[in-house]
């Protein structure tokens, strides 16, 4: 990865951490599916009418909307609703850690189903790193929970492993512009989405949501999805799905120092220490600095 790689990295772990925030608002007032049906829709919306303002074509044939479909319900509407399911049953910091294990099914399907993102030593020991600083910071007390609630923690890990497989399938994107593919695959998540929302949330009987929770789900839309999006394929397109879905490291990291410098919340000594390992995982992967380090100690360049 480049070290503009990295910063598109940090920006969309940034985006993805402040959706905590945003969809803790919404939800105060929405029920989760009307939450996830509006953050996809409205993104869709925001994507269809920049596509068209900038010339971008959208998929204009069933042959080109059938792997929008196929992202959509990967990368979407899948892990979505098993996640908001999942939370209802475990704590959302377990759901948390659990949702971290996106790195590790993402190098195991990578190594399974490509040719270049092969599985190295290196690259377990970072996600193995990256994994153990997630748990660290959001709180080990937490895996005491483990084997309670199973239904709950597999339907998070099955979100976790519907992440990774559509960070492999999305490669066939390569080459795309990013605000196609981004806004075809959201397109297609609102369709997949909305029958179940206004079956099951029934929109149309609910209050009407505060000033707050219509300002949020915008954020939540424009910020989180929309420019997300984008960044999260551009991304793809140039250092592949292992890297790009080591933002889930990233975002707790992010949604901490949010809530510390937003929300005065207190950074606590374990918060420094996960975002240490996971410095070290992410530099364990990325492979550079050790060789900078091997070649500083020893005066050679490892091959």
């Amino acid at each position: 990865m480049s070290a503009t790689d990295w910063l598109l990295l940090v920006a969309l772990s940034v985006l993805w951490g402040g959706s905590f925030f945003f969809a803790k608002l919404a939800v105060l007032e929405l029920p989760p599916l009307t939450v996830a049906l509006g953050r996809v829709a409205l993104a869709a919306a925001m994507l269809v009418v920049l596509a068209r303002l900038t010339g971008v074509a959208l998929p204009d044939c069933p042959a080109a909307w059938r792997p929008c479909v196929l992202m959509g319900l990967l990368n979407n509407a899948v892990p979505f609703g098993l996640i908001f399911w999942g939370q209802t049953h475990v704590p959302s910091g377990l759901a948390a850690i659990l949702n971290a294990t996106t790195p590790l099914f993402t190098v195991l399907v990578a190594h399974w189903a490509t040719g270049d993102e092969r599985l190295t030593p290196a690259r377990l020991a970072g996600v193995a790193a990256g994994l153990a600083g997630v748990i660290v910071m959001i709180g080990p007390d937490l895996l005491h929970e483990l084997g309670t609630n199973l239904a709950g923690q597999l339907a998070c890990l099955l979100a976790a492993v519907s992440y990774a497989f559509a960070g492999v399938y999305a490669r066939r994107f390569r080459g795309e512009p990013a605000l196609r593919v981004a806004a075809g695959q959201l397109v297609a998540s609102s369709m997949l989405l909305a029958p179940v929302a206004i079956l099951l949330d029934r929109p149309w009987t609910l209050p009407p949501p505060s000033a707050t929770a219509i300002a949020a789900l915008l954020a939540l839309a424009a910020l989180s999805t929309a420019l997300a999006y984008l960044i999260y394929f551009r991304i793809l397109a140039r250092a592949g799905a292992t890297n790009v879905l080591l933002v889930t490291f990233l975002i707790p990291v992010s949604a901490i120092l949010l809530g510390t410098l937003v929300l005065g919340e207190r950074l606590e000594p374990r918060h420094l220490v996960g975002m240490a390992a996971i410095g070290l995982g992410l530099a364990a992967i990325d492979g550079r600095p050790l060789k900078l380090a091997y070649r500083v100690g020893t005066g050679f360049s490892p091959r």
